[in-house]
């Protein structure tokens, strides 16, 4: 004889129903608020400069979402190219002896040209890795991002023992808009073969969403879809017996 499955109550199948739909549309509804507050944020900084009849607002009277990050898209990738070649780089030169001069600006713009030229060079392997560290204390393991080598006065301080030493950023949890960088012994860091945008996810949640790992390298077959009914009863004899369908292969 075989087992009843268990009824679920209509408050069960509703609540149920409601957390399928929620996580259908929060991710949507929070991705598409996150566009168009980025996209408004760069148009507020954008359409107050331009000459109106460069507007399209002035012939359509109606407000165009994206013109002024359009805009923007484009100014700075002319910059970019303006800035390549023999002209363009005596201008940029330029511009910056006159910002090397000034006491208080000179310090900021070098160290946010520094963090750029950083982050957004091509063949950079900053970010790139996690791996995991002992902290706060033995045998507690934190997750970070590998920023790279140790490097000038650090690296010649930390490094007299014979020990290479790596950059380590090491974000807090649920939101990794800040955290501590540290220098670490390189053998003492585990590296992961998870991305940075997994190690992302995995921080953000709380541990909750921790990525696929295969260590082999195989790939893994996906499961088959649950049949609808997993076993179809009938009456032989008088008996109700349940028949179990064969498995795929």
């Amino acid at each position: 004889m075989s087992e009843s499955p268990e009824r679920i109550s209509m408050a069960g199948r509703l609540r149920n129903n409601f957390l399928t739909g929620l996580i259908i549309c929060a991710p949507l509804a929070i991705t598409v608020w996150l566009t168009f507050t980025f996209i408004d944020w760069a148009d507020s900084w954008v359409t107050p400069y331009l000459p109106q009849r460069y507007n399209p607002q002035y012939y359509f009277d109606v407000t165009i979402p994206g013109t002024g990050l359009l805009i923007a898209v484009l100014f700075i990738t002319i910059v970019g190219f303006l800035g390549k070649n023999l002209i363009g780089r005596s201008i940029v030169n330029f511009g910056e002896s006159i910002l090397q001069r000034m006491p208080l600006i000179r310090s900021v713009y070098k160290s946010i040209k520094q963090i750029f030229e950083t982050v957004l060079r091509e063949q950079s392997t900053s970010f790139k890795k996690c791996g995991l560290i002992e902290f706060p204390s033995p045998g507690m393991w934190a997750l970070v991002f590998i920023a790279g080598d140790a490097q000038g006065e650090i690296a010649a301080k930390l490094n007299e023992n014979g020990e290479e030493m790596v950059a380590v950023f090491m974000p807090p949890t649920p939101v990794p808009t800040a955290g501590f960088l540290m220098f670490v012994p390189k053998s003492k860091i585990v590296m992961l073969d998870m991305t940075p945008e997994e190690g992302a996810k995995l921080l953000i949640s709380g541990g909750l969403i921790a990525p696929d790992y295969n260590p082999d390298g195989a790939v893994v077959p996906a499961l088959p879809a649950p049949r609808k009914k997993a076993a179809k009863a009938r009456r032989k004899g008088g008996e109700e017996t349940t028949v179990i369908p064969p498995a795929e292969t």
